[in-house]
Formats: C-alpha cells, sequence, structure tokens
C-alpha cells in the first residue's frame, strides 16, 4: 500500500493517544510521545482519566475527552497505544469502532500487534509528523450465539473467539462444524476460531498453526481435546465455523480476544465468520513476517546460511 502523502492535507492534526497509565513505564513512554507531538504541531487528545495520571503541559493543543463514547475519535488521524497485549487490544476496539489506524508501541512482553518497541519513541513520533507509515487492514471475526433458534448475543474478534470450559473438573462436549457440516465432536477443554493475525496468540499457545498476516483464512483449534481427530483446521475466508456445545454438557463461556464474554448456555452453537469491519494498522516497517516472527519469538537461526544474493 503506498505512503501516505504528507501534503495530502491542511487540516489540523490530531493523534490520539491510548497508555495502560497504570504502569510507570508506559506512563514515561506516553509522556515522550505526547511532548514530541506537541512540539511539532499536532494535537493530542488524551481521555481524561488517563489524563489524570500524565504529566502534560496546559495548552489547547491537549484535548481531553471526558468518556469513551462513539465519536471520541472523530478528526483524529492516527490512534497510537503504548502497552502490553492487553492494551493493544484494548487499543483495537477504538480502531475498529473508528476506522482510525492503530500504531501499537510494545512495552509488554511480545506485542504482535505493535510496530515498534520502547526504544523507538523518537522514530515514532518522527514517522507520524511526516506521515511515512504505511496502513494495512487485517481481518476480524464476526461472532453469534445462539440458543433455541434466538440470536442472544453478537461480538467480535481481531484475534480469536474462544469457547471454554466453566467447571475445571469437567470437560465441555461440542461438536464442530464447517459450513453447515458437522465435521466432528469431542470433549475438550474448548475451542478456538481465529484469524490469521490471531494465530501467534491463543491459538498458537493451544497448538494452532502460524499463519502469515496476508493470508486470508480462519483457523479452528482444539483446546485438551479427548479425540483422535482433534487436529487443528485451516478453512477459506468465507467459511462459516460453528461449534455447538451438547445439551448434555456443563454450561460454557465465550471469550473474545480474552476481553469480552458471555455465558455460553448448554444446547447454544457459537458461528464465526470473517468480520464485516477491518481493524486498520499503521506500519513503519517493511521488515517481512518471517524476520517478525524469529525476533519475537527469538527463535534460534545462527546456523542458517542461505543468504539471498
Amino acid at each position: 500500500m503506498p505512503a501516505l502523502d504528507p501534503g495530502a492535507s491542511s487540516a489540523p492534526r490530531t493523534v490520539f493517544l491510548l497508555a495502560h497509565t497504570g504502569r510507570p513505564a508506559a506512563v514515561r513512554s506516553a509522556e515522550l510521545v505526547a511532548l514530541g507531538l506537541l512540539r511539532s504541531g499536532l494535537d493530542v487528545r488524551v481521555l481524561a482519566a488517563e489524563a489524570a495520571d500524565l504529566p502534560l503541559p496546559d495548552t489547547p493543543a491537549v484535548q481531553i475527552v471526558p468518556e469513551v463514547s462513539p465519536d471520541v475519535l472523530d478528526g483524529c488521524e492516527l490512534l497510537i497505544v503504548l502497552g502490553g497485549d492487553g492494551t493493544l487490544l484494548r487499543g483495537a476496539e477504538f480502531a475498529r469502532a473508528s476506522g482510525v489506524p492503530m500504531l501499537g508501541v510494545n512495552l509488554g512482553r511480545v506485542g504482535f500487534l505493535a510496530e515498534a518497541e520502547r526504544d523507538d519513541l523518537d522514530q515514532v513520533v518522527d514517522r507520524v509528523v511526516t506521515r511515512a507509515y504505511e496502513v494495512e487492514e487485517r481481518m476480524t471475526l464476526d461472532v453469534t450465539v445462539h440458543d433455541d433458534g434466538q440470536v442472544m448475543h453478537t461480538d467480535w474478534a481481531l484475534n480469536e473467539a474462544a469457547v471454554q470450559k466453566v467447571s475445571p473438573e469437567r470437560m465441555l462436549e461440542v461438536v464442530v462444524a464447517i459450513d453447515g457440516r458437522p465435521v466432528t465432536g469431542f470433549g475438550c477443554d474448548g475451542v478456538i476460531c481465529a484469524t490469521p493475525t490471531g494465530s501467534t496468540a491463543y491459538a498458537f499457545s493451544a497448538g494452532g498453526p502460524v499463519v502469515w498476516p496476508e493470508v486470508e483464512a480462519l483457523l479452528m483449534v482444539p483446546i485438551g481435546a479427548h479425540a483422535l481427530f482433534a487436529k487443528p483446521l485451516v478453512t477459506t475466508p468465507d467459511s462459516v465455523l460453528a461449534v455447538e456445545v451438547e445439551p448434555h454438557t456443563p454450561d460454557g463461556v465465550l471469550w473474545c480476544d480474552g476481553r469480552r464474554t458471555a455465558e455460553l448456555p448448554a444446547g447454544a452453537r457459537v458461528e464465526v465468520r470473517r468480520g464485516a469491519v477491518p481493524v486498520r494498522l499503521a506500519r513503519l516497517h517493511h521488515a517481512s513476517f518471517t524476520d517478525r516472527l524469529v525476533a519475537k519469538f527469538a527463535l534460534p537461526v545462527s546456523g542458517w546460511r542461505g543468504a539471498p544474493h
């Protein structure tokens, strides 16, 4: 995707800043980014709850909004999120609702959704000021829960929608289906339906494959299944994945990105399909996903001798 044109607009520029202010490192990083943007003539918008923890100057260029609302990012060209995976997924909720691209700065451990690390703050500010970034879209999931023929809950996810057991002493009995056709049933701890973006998150921990973000696909990964055929499945992006909770089994629970939850009574069916609304991510680097994978997981590649000519 082509880089944004620095002369595309002469309107006042505003960047929304979201940080996990409960961590001192995030407070300091957010302060450095905000001050760098302000010195360059950009406005910075923050939530009032977080502004109270940030030592920001008293200036009209610092916009403080009192609460989260659907229009909280109106007029912003970018959302900068500083924190760990949980904060980045919180930022993804803002990005999806507004259509504003999200630029993640990783202050946690892995941070696959992040584009920069805490040592890159000066570069982040410079790239934002000069609009030297690109924007890509990441597939999401739309999730629907049916019970007794009625829709009882709808949700979405960037990484995964996970159907899980509630009682630690009892397995969850499920039947999984693809495109309206049953595939198999088993007892398990749960089933994960994931995007390629989420393939390096919970689905990876459960033994699922790593899928490059450019690949359009849906994943279904059983968790602790007691069955001979309970392997991860990769389907087309237009497939509909379904997990039915058996009527005789204990109730389950649905988790979307580990942030939003819904109860699943016995007999409920969870349907997962490609989301209608993507999440837009701002990219600073052209490094391949392979290099990102090696760096994030600290994979041993020192013996490799096949450097390109």
